[in-house]
C-alpha cells in the first residue's frame, strides 16, 4: 500500500471514454469496450475509464428479468476478450456492470476493474443508488473502493455519488490523487449536472477529476458524453464532446498536484470517515 500521505513520483495518463453500447449484450459491449482500450493504450493510457453499466446498458429492467444471463461472473468468458486487450496493451480498465452481493444476490450497479494483466484486481458497488434504481431492485454498496496505480491512488464513484461530497471526500481523506466517475448524464438538465459538479469536486478537494459518459441513448436516456478530466483547480483538462467513440485522454502531474495542495492542504485520515463511507482498496 502506498504512503497515505505522500505524492506520486511519476505522471500518469488516464483516458475517459465513450461510445454507444448495445442493449443488454455484454459480448458486444465487451467487444467495444477492448477497442477503447486499444485506442488508449495508442495515445498512451496507463488506465481507461468507462461509463456507469456500460457493458450492459442502462437496461435497469432487462437486467432485474434475467440477472443470471446479464451479471457477468468471476470468469465469464464474455470478458475475454476485453482482458485479453488490457493484457496486450498493459492497460487497465475500469469498466460499469451489474453486479450481485455475493452473500445476499442482491443486484448492485459496479463497476469491474481489470489490471494491466487483465486479471480481475477490484469491484466498486455504487454507494449512492437513486430511488428508481433502488425501486427497480438495485441495493447500495456497503463500501468505497481506492484503487494503487503506478504510485498513483484512485478513488472510484458512479454517477449519483458524484452528487454527494462526502463521497469524493471520503476517497481523497483516504488517501486517493484522483476520483475516477463512471455515469449516466442525459442530455439537458444532466449536461448541467455535470457541468457544475465535477468542478466542484475537483476544486473541493484539490484532486484531479475524471468522468466518463454515456454518449448516446441507453435504457430511458440519452446520454450527452462530454466525458472529461478536471484540474485539481476546478478547470477543465480535457473534453471528448460528443464523439462516438470518444476518448478524454489527460496526463496527471504530481507537480500540479502537490502545487495545489501546497495552497489548500488536504487532511489525509482514513480513519475519520471509515464509520460513514468505510473503503476497499485493490492495486491494478
Amino acid at each position: 500500500m502506498d504512503d497515505l500521505q505522500g505524492l506520486p513520483a511519476a505522471p500518469l495518463t488516464v483516458v475517459a471514454g465513450q461510445a454507444a453500447c448495445a442493449a443488454l449484450d455484454v459480448a458486444a459491449n465487451a467487444a467495444t469496450a477492448a477497442d477503447l482500450v486499444r485506442r488508449a493504450a495508442d495515445r498512451g493510457g496507463d488506465l481507461l475509464v468507462l461509463p456507469e453499466l456500460f457493458l450492459t446498458g442502462y437496461e435497469l429492467a432487462g437486467i432485474v428479468a434475467d440477472p443470471t444471463r446479464h451479471v457477468p461472473a468471476p470468469g465469464d468468458s464474455r470478458l475475454d476478450v476485453l482482458a485479453a486487450a488490457c493484457a496486450a496493451t498493459r492497460t487497465a480498465v475500469v469498466v460499469g456492470a451489474p453486479a450481485r452481493d455475493a452473500g445476499t444476490g442482491e443486484l448492485r450497479i459496479s463497476t469491474l476493474v481489470l489490471g494491466r494483466d487483465g486479471h480481475r484486481a477490484a469491484r466498486y458497488d455504487k454507494q449512492h443508488v437513486t430511488p428508481g434504481e433502488r425501486a427497480a431492485g438495485f441495493g447500495a454498496g456497503p463500501r468505497g473502493c481506492t484503487l494503487s496505480l503506478d504510485g498513483w491512488r484512485l478513488g472510484l464513484g458512479i454517477c449519483w455519488d458524484s452528487g454527494f461530497p462526502e463521497h469524493a471526500r471520503a476517497a481523497v481523506r483516504g488517501g486517493a490523487h484522483a476520483y475516477l466517475v463512471g455515469a449516466m448524464f442525459g442530455r439537458g438538465n444532466g449536461e448541467r449536472q455535470l457541468a457544475t459538479v465535477f468542478p466542484a469536486r475537483a476544486l473541493d478537494n484539490t484532486g484531479y477529476v475524471l468522468l466518463a459518459n454515456h454518449c448516446g441513448p441507453s435504457g430511458p436516456y440519452d446520454g450527452c458524453g462530454r466525458s472529461a478530466v478536471w484540474n485539481p483547480d476546478g478547470t477543465l483538462l480535457c473534453d471528448a464532446g460528443t464523439d462516438d467513440p470518444g476518448l478524454a485522454v489527460a496526463r496527471l502531474d504530481p507537480a500540479v498536484l502537490a502545487g495545489a495542495r501546497s495552497r489548500e492542504p488536504v487532511l489525509v485520515d482514513p480513519s475519520l470517515d471509515a464509520p460513514v463511507l468505510p473503503r476497499s482498496g485493490g492495486t491494478v
